[in-house]
């Protein structure tokens, strides 16, 4: 890669417009870790790693034991047409993250996402998401399926509560399924018993 690129932490209030604006999912993840892709001093994209919101997959990717080291890859935007661009500000993320570390990322197939920026950075393929339904609600399709979800937590019958609640605007859609990628970082000894 050209010396004119370089790899730094940045904070929430350079990471923030990309995500919301730049992003094809325009809402924020929880974000544990921020990096920029420079191009002469001049940001040209970011990736932002956080905690997965799902406690089953932390606990099921390795066993419980490294439910405290996993991190989603939950963010990657870049505005440049240099070739390798993607793959060498990924892998320069990954030197940068806390070890040992386990890096999980996703590839969305609904937005033609196949994961060749991972392949390239030799994460391992671990299959298609599992087939999952979301719960919206018309009007506020924006809000991701959990957070509608949330809206009835604590009630006993939660679809029940959403029907009487929303009537014919509370609807369920078929989520589109997702490439998983996994990557392990640490020395030899970590990375086996992971």
């Amino acid at each position: 890669m050209k010396n004119n690129f370089s790899v730094e932490r940045i904070g929430h209030d350079d990471y923030r417009p990309w995500v919301l604006e730049k992003h094809y999912a325009h809402r924020e993840p929880p974000v544990s870790f921020a990096f920029g892709l420079f191009e002469n001093h001049i940001l040209i994209g970011i990736c932002t790693f956080g905690v997965p919101s799902s406690s089953p997959l932390r606990r099921g990717i390795c066993g419980y034991q490294y439910e405290g080291i996993v991190f989603e890859l939950n963010r990657l935007v870049i505005e440049t047409d240099t070739k390798n661009a993607a793959s060498f500000f990924v892998s320069r993320c990954l030197l940068m993250m806390p070890r040992p570390s386990i890096i999980i990322s996703y590839a969305d197939t609904e937005h033609n996402h196949i994961g060749y920026v991972y392949q390239a950075c030799n994460f391992i393929y671990t299959g298609l998401s599992a087939k999952r339904t979301d719960w919206k609600i018309s009007g506020l399709e924006h809000l991701h399926g959990q957070t509608v979800a949330d809206i009835s937590r604590g009630e006993c019958d939660r679809v029940g509560y959403m029907r009487r609640t929303y009537g014919d605007s509370f609807y369920l859609e078929e989520r589109s399924r997702k490439h998983r990628y996994v990557y392990f970082l640490g020395s030899k000894r970590e990375t086996k018993q992971m």
